[in-house]
């Protein structure tokens, strides 16, 4: 079999850090199966590196592997008893059983959008210990992460090391899906307070960002120096980010009046088809199998052979897999099993890998479908992307539909924490697809004219001003004025919602087009206190009223919404930051 990986050139030089004062900077990849952690120094003048943490406590091998296993063992008080690394030591499962333990596990996926298509997963993902919610969990992991990454540095840079955290003022990147959105992002900067990596204030929660796995990914290979001629000829470029519980793909083509930078030409998607699900349908198969069988009980050893060992190893739909549990005695040849082992006939091993297989297929299709420019090379990385018989499946099928496939680099569990950093340090990605309309409810003046207005003309109203207004939902609105008979009843504090469109019209302007497919997703809170002294003193029909103006200013081109307050003061715009308050329970139609 041609398993083929990107050769790449030297990794690209990095720029002198340009900043007058030190700075340590974090990244945080919590995987559903596995963790990651990689950081920079950056001292003045001094060209960057970027640092895997590869020593854990508790793993009996020194270094070289940096990835933990995403575990939580908790006792029935709710303490921690083994975490990360340490639920790797010999023996750990049998001593969680005997002491009553609860085992924590993919937890990341119970922060996931609520969706209907992400519901119909909940059966595959174990549940939390009864008296943890997924931020109690993921705040555990994070804490976990931060100890294990200040040890690391400490004993690493000896000279030096333990000056990084007296300043407190160390950044975090932590990555997510790609279909993950700010409200996800809120219970992870919460989950991230709770854990002690930042406190909460506003200056220090701008002291986590996030990025996506996808983007991630992407910087990982540009930072590697990965080219390609169609890159070059300013084509577009997928990355599928195959992880343990996400298959996340995303599309960028080169800014033709700048090499540097990139540009997502398509909304970036993100799938529940990660290689958790092939263990998932390898142990429905086998309790299945099993079922009356003498070595039923056996089935959960099975699942966990089937995921360290024949779901990496499996290259060939024609050759037979085996699981050894038992010994030599052990047979059972009505379900495959001599000599203490479980023969499974390739191709049934096959069928556990095709809905992944045809996910990520129909993802790279459809990404060259909506995408602005033509996609040629397909990027494969993630932890999945390890697996020989995912990469040869995926070449087989896209390669006649005109998409060349590579893994950029062996080393393919480190992109997405390598990537952060590169990311922080180069960034490359400037323009972003905006996956949804945005927007907020308001009134229009009514225009007779258009065919909308006059068709809700029964339900207008006048305001102070004298004017006819119709309820409306505008796409995106820059301009507020806010009325009252008195200064003084103008409102001190501004809270805005905004909406956010999921249907499946283009460009609907009113609520009424699609009421089910309109979501609040957030809402700004705006201090406009120091605003009401700008207020203009106005006649309408109706006697004096005061009008005040100000700009709301949501800005898409982040990974994150930045929210701005905006107004005119002698003359002159002057603008603040302002808080958006996420929605973190709604649930939404696909």
């Amino acid at each position: 079999m041609d398993v083929r990986f990107l050769v790449h050139k030297m990794s690209t030089r990095r720029a002198p850090y340009a900043g007058k004062e030190r700075k340590l900077v974090l990244a945080f990849d919590v995987g559903t199966t596995y963790s990651g952690i990689s950081y920079t120094v950056l001292d003045p003048g001094i060209e960057p590196k970027i640092y895997p943490v590869t020593r854990f406590p508790g793993r009996a091998r020194a270094g070289g592997d940096a990835k933990v296993p995403t575990v939580i063992y908790y006792a029935e008080d709710g303490t921690t008893r083994a975490i990360g690394a340490e639920t790797e030591r010999e023996g750990l499962d049998a001593l969680a059983e005997e002491s009553s333990w609860v085992k924590a596990e993919w937890f990341k996926l119970h922060l996931r959008p609520k969706t209907c298509s992400s519901s119909s997963v909940s059966d595959d993902i174990p549940p939390l210990p009864l008296s943890k919610t997924p931020v109690d969990v993921f705040a555990d992991f994070l804490r976990y992460m931060k100890q294990c990454a200040k040890t690391y540095i400490e004993e690493t840079h000896l000279i030096d090391g333990s000056d990084f955290w007296k300043s407190g003022k160390e950044e975090y990147i932590i990555s997510h899906p790609n279909a993950w959105e700010g409200a996800q992002q809120t219970l992870m900067r919460n989950a991230a307070i709770r854990a002690g990596l930042v406190s909460d204030t506003a200056s220090d929660r701008r002291r986590i960002q996030f990025v996506t796995e996808g983007e991630a990914s992407l910087n990982f290979c540009l930072d590697k120096g990965l080219t390609d001629d169609s890159i070059r000829r300013g084509e577009g470029i997928t990355i599928v980010d195959a992880g343990g519980g996400t298959i996340d793909i995303s599309t960028y083509a080169r800014n033709p009046s700048n090499e540097d930078e990139f540009e997502e030409i398509a909304a970036a998607q993100s799938y529940f088809k990660g290689s958790v699900f092939v263990t998932r349908a390898a142990a429905k198969f086998l309790d299945n199998h099993l079922s009356g069988s003498q070595f039923y009980d056996d089935m959960p050893f099975m699942t966990e052979k089937f995921d360290k060992s024949t779901k990496l190893l499996f290259r060939d739909p024609k050759d037979p897999q085996y699981i050894k549990f038992g010994n030599v005695r052990d047979k059972d040849l009505s379900r495959g099993i001599t000599r203490g082992q479980l023969k499974l006939e390739g191709h049934v091993v096959a069928q556990f890998f095709e809905p992944s297989i045809q996910c990520i297929v129909d993802g790279v299709v459809e990404q060259d479908r909506l995408s602005t420019q033509s996609v040629k090379t397909v990027f494969l990385v993630g932890g999945f992307a390890a697996s020989d018989y995912l990469f040869s499946q995926l070449e087989k099928m896209l390669q006649p539909l005109g998409f060349n496939v590579y893994r950029p680099d062996p080393h393919l569990n480190k992109a997405v924490p390598d990537g952060s950093i590169a990311g922080y340090l180069r960034p490359s990605v400037r323009t972003r697809v905006s996956k949804f309309t945005y927007g907020v409810q308001c009134s229009r003046v009514l225009n007779f004219s258009d065919e909308e207005h006059a068709r809700r003309a029964p339900s207008a109203t006048m305001n102070l001003s004298g004017r006819s207004i119709i309820p409306e939902s505008q796409e995106f609105r820059r301009t507020y004025r806010e009325v009252a008979v008195k200064r003084q009843d103008l409102s001190a504090h501004k809270l805005t919602p905004i909406s956010c469109y999921r249907g499946g019209l283009s460009s609907p302007l009113f609520l009424d087009e699609d009421p089910e497919n309109f979501h609040k997703i957030f809402t700004i809170h705006a201090d406009t206190s120091g605003l009401i002294k700008q207020a203009q003193e106005c006649q309408g029909p109706f006697g004096s009223y005061y009008m005040l103006f100000y700009d709301l200013v949501i800005l898409f081109g982040f990974t994150e919404f930045k929210v701005q307050l905006a107004w005119k003061e002698d003359g002159v715009e002057k603008r603040t930051p302002v808080e958006a308050m996420f929605d973190t329970e709604i649930e939404y139609k696909d």
